[in-house]
């Protein structure tokens, strides 16, 4: 049911960083600044993250003088969620149905 694409997508996720930074982007476009004092992690530690999330097409990143801000990309999140949406409706159709291999 989940694409490569999307089963890359949850391994880039995975990392608890990863997931928090993910979460903060989504209430505000922060600034690796910003994003340091909020997760506590090193400069160098979050830049690492940022760019594996930036390649992975999670965030956009937008220059401001010294500064690069980063914005989450919902449409990336919406389609992971709908096709967990998906996996969980033929889930629920196949225990309604009570579907199963038999066993040989």
């Amino acid at each position: 049911m989940l694409t490569s694409a999307e089963t890359d997508l949850l391994q880039v996720l995975s990392s608890p960083l990863r997931l928090r930074i993910v979460t903060l982007l989504a209430r505000e476009t922060l600034c690796t600044t910003h994003l340091v004092e909020e997760t506590g992690a090193r400069q160098t530690n979050l830049s690492n993250h940022l760019k594996v999330l930036r390649e992975a097409g999670v965030v956009d990143t937008e220059p401001c003088g010294n500064f690069t801000y980063y914005r989450l990309r919902p449409q990336v999140i919406e389609a992971l969620a709908g096709s967990f949406a998906e996996l969980a409706a033929v889930a629920r159709e196949t225990a309604a149905a009570d579907r199963r291999r038999p066993c040989l």
